[in-house]
């Protein structure tokens, strides 16, 4: 995706340098707009959606979202931990998961700044690393549990992570009460309404 940008920047005389694309660059309508279209589809047609499960299949329709805005789109570094805190997140069915704080990465939003928590959750083949939180939001336009954001880790400690909220999703127990999904402690809490991403699916 980004070689076409590159490409002509390479092309003038490297000692010229080469500004990193602005995060009104790295936001794509039409790409947000695709991966909602395909979302649907999947959660419509896949074996594994939360709609087609075994034993509790769910009528599907389509997911609602607020319109997509480069303004929820931000990029930080991810700050680590000097010792991982261990923590336990319930989940909706009232089960206990074992994890650690791992670090948390920054943001700005109309002056103030506002931290979400990456944490590192065990599973039996490995760990994983997983962000939800609530906002303003939360139980009026999205659903009341909270909402997740894809995290993909990079042992660069100077990695710049895109935090794009109109990425911002349901889990599944927010479409099917056949799934339990981790609920946002209240350190998880972003004082802000955050008008981006995915919204409550009920009505």
């Amino acid at each position: 995706m980004m070689m076409p940008r590159l490409i002509p920047c390479l092309a003038i005389v490297l000692m010229l340098g080469c500004a990193p694309p602005t995060l009104e660059e790295e936001f794509s309508l039409e790409q947000t707009l695709e991966a909602r279209t395909g979302k649907d589809a999947w959660m419509r047609d896949d074996p594994s959606s939360p709609f087609n499960h075994e034993k509790h299949p769910v009528g599907f329709s389509p997911l609602h979202y607020f319109e997509p805005d480069s303004e929820w789109v931000f990029q930080s570094k991810l700050t680590v931990m000097a010792k991982p805190e261990p923590i336990t997140i319930f989940d909706t069915k009232g089960r206990e998961r074992a994890g650690d704080l791992y670090g948390s990465l920054a943001f700005k939003h109309d002056g103030r700044t506002h931290q979400v928590r990456v944490y590192r959750m065990v599973i039996p083949d490995g760990h994983y690393y997983g962000i939800w939180f609530t906002d303003r939001t939360t139980g009026d336009s999205t659903y009341e549990v909270g909402r997740y954001l894809d995290f993909e880790f990079s042992a660069d400690s100077e990695h710049l992570y895109t935090l794009d909220f109109n990425g911002a999703y349901n889990p599944y127990c927010a479409y099917s009460p056949a799934h339990g999904c981790a609920i946002p402690r209240e350190e998880d809490f972003l004082d802000l309404a955050i008008v981006a991403g995915e919204k409550r699916w009920h009505d």
